[in-house]
């Protein structure tokens, strides 16, 4: 096999930085796809994320104030 028929994906450092701040929300409390969403947005300050759901303000209502 040649180098050429090799398919190598690469994930790239944004990829992984969101896929971490996901990993970090889910932990936090938040859904999947919530997590997924706020992560996606790196204007939103993961720290403050989080602080809102173990402050014990619901998943949902976070979402609604932080997007």
């Amino acid at each position: 096999m040649t180098a050429a028929n090799v398919n190598v994906i690469t994930e790239s450092e944004l990829d992984r930085i969101v896929r971490w701040r996901s990993e970090e929300l889910e932990r936090a409390g938040y859904s999947p796809e919530g997590a997924a969403a706020l992560a996606a947005r790196l204007d939103i300050d993961l720290h403050e994320a989080i602080d809102i759901a173990k402050s014990g303000c619901p998943a949902e209502i976070a979402l609604r104030i932080l997007l």
